[in-house]
């Protein structure tokens, strides 16, 4: 977690633990004043309303305008929404990644029930009470919105009158020699199934174990370092076998052997050697034996920024990418996503081989963590930036049923994934399905597999000589 989200998320607590404390104060004194009944009742029906519209880790204003930038080759027009469609004020240019910018106004239900856009068979889902700037995703439906045919309608919110349409063309990059960096296991499922799973050519180098937060293994009655150790194993074995699932044979993957939230102290300390903060140990090596090549971190297996770099050297030189798949550094907040990048970044001016081109992606945010908001197979709307970000062109790929269903499975695989929620959070559900009207799907409990399984991917294409 990055120090930003950090401080986000203890200012909700501490307004969190105020309001609590506040209420008990009124509630103390209501029940002085006429006994203890009413209080009680009061208390139960304010824990019941938290749970179904105030748990959400929302750390901004709904009424806050999305800032984002398109480079100036973007196509951009005009367009307007009459008796339900949608009406281009120009001819469609050719371009696969269809972007809406819109003013949204929730209506007084919207306050209470998630605000969506339906577009023709997609929805796209908004904050609670939003009223501002937000992007939707109109991907893949080219062909109805050319022939004045795509349909357009606010449920718990008002559509405006007139809109801004971006058009953004790119070639098939799956049809490139495509490198996915993940810096654990499963990022390269959540964000890129899709792509990879479709891609002529593919590599997935994932560079830590994934070793951490292990209490779960602590069932079978190991020590903690020994539940590290198993969960590493573990989500090292699902680095190199789950791609296969994608047609990802295990001769194109790669899994560094890293130790978790280390990457960022190793790039400060190149020549420091960063253990795992949980297993214990200190050399990557157990982690590459099935390994298709050699690299130079095998050499001695030192947890040092200094053979991270020379690792990803060594790949780029000898997978050649054309295109590589990379966490947002901008976006994504997750201190390993960050210095994922970064560390690509360092490695790049030591490499015979240069890529064109970078695909970033975000896995998590600063400050919602319900995005891609609303149910699983629906589209994915711009996430929330408010920070002035590059200007990027967006690529936003479509996936099939099919490739939902096998990127769902491939996420069912991922041993982290797998726990089941606690009970706390499975009644939180129940009351927000009551309540609020959300739905889960049955593919399975982690969050991710609502996120995650939608209509498109998002990317950010970013070139790395800009």
């Amino acid at each position: 977690m990055s120090s930003r989200k950090q401080q986000l998320l203890s200012r909700h607590r501490r307004r969190k633990r105020l309001l609590l404390a506040l209420s008990a104060l009124a509630l103390t004194a209501l029940g002085v004043g006429v006994g203890w009944g009413l209080p009680a009742l009061l208390l139960l029906l304010g824990w019941v309303a938290h749970e179904a519209w105030f748990a959400d880790h929302l750390f901004y204003s709904p009424q806050d305008d999305y800032q984002y930038r398109f480079p100036a080759d973007a196509a951009r027009q005009d367009v307007a929404l009459d008796d339900g469609r949608l009406r281009l004020s120009a001819p469609l240019p050719p371009a696969e990644t269809l972007i809406l910018e819109l003013e949204l106004r929730s209506t007084w239900l919207g306050h209470w029930l998630d605000p969506r856009v339906l577009v023709a068979d997609d929805r796209q889902d908004f904050e609670r009470a939003v009223r501002g700037r937000r992007f939707l995703n109109l991907s893949g439906q080219a062909a109805a919105l050319g022939r004045g045919e795509l349909r357009l309608r606010g449920r718990f919110c008002r559509l405006p009158a007139t809109a801004t349409l971006y058009a953004m063309q790119h070639p098939d990059y799956a049809q490139r020699r495509v490198m996915v960096v993940a810096p654990h296991a499963d990022d390269a499922e959540i964000a890129a199934f899709g792509l990879y799973s479709r891609a002529a050519e593919v590599c997935i180098v994932t560079l830590t174990q994934g070793e951490i937060e292990a209490h779960d293994y602590q069932r079978l009655g190991l020590a903690p370092e020994q539940a590290a150790r198993l969960k590493g194993r573990l989500r090292t074995w699902d680095s190199l076998a789950v791609p296969l699932w994608g047609g990802v044979p295990q001769s194109r993957c790669v899994q560094l052997g890293y130790y978790c939230l280390q990457l960022s102290a190793m790039l400060g300390a190149p020549e420091a050697l960063f253990a795992s903060r949980e297993s214990g140990e200190a050399d990557i090596r157990s982690a590459r034996r099935h390994n298709p090549l050699t690299l130079p971190g095998d050499a001695d297996g030192r947890p040092s920024g200094r053979n991270l770099l020379a690792d990803l050297v060594a790949l780029l030189e000898h997978f050649r990418p054309e295109v590589i798949v990379t966490p947002h550094p901008q976006l994504d907040p997750h201190a390993d996503h960050v210095a994922a990048t970064q560390a690509l970044h360092q490695a790049l001016p030591q490499s015979r081989w240069q890529p064109g081109i970078a695909l970033l992606y975000a896995n998590h945010l600063h400050d919602n963590d319900r995005w891609p908001m609303g149910p699983a197979g629906c589209g994915i709307a711009l996430p929330p930036a408010f920070a002035s970000l590059p200007a990027d062109a967006l690529w936003s790929p479509t996936l099939s049923a099919a490739a939902q269903i096998d990127k769902a499975m491939a996420l069912a695989m991922q041993h982290d994934l797998q726990a089941r929620l606690p009970f706390k959070k499975r009644l939180r559900r129940i009351i927000q399905q009551l309540l609020a009207g959300r739905r889960w799907p049955a593919s399975g409990d982690n969050e991710f597999f609502r996120k995650a399984v939608r209509r498109h991917e998002l990317y950010w294409v970013r070139r790395f000589d800009a």
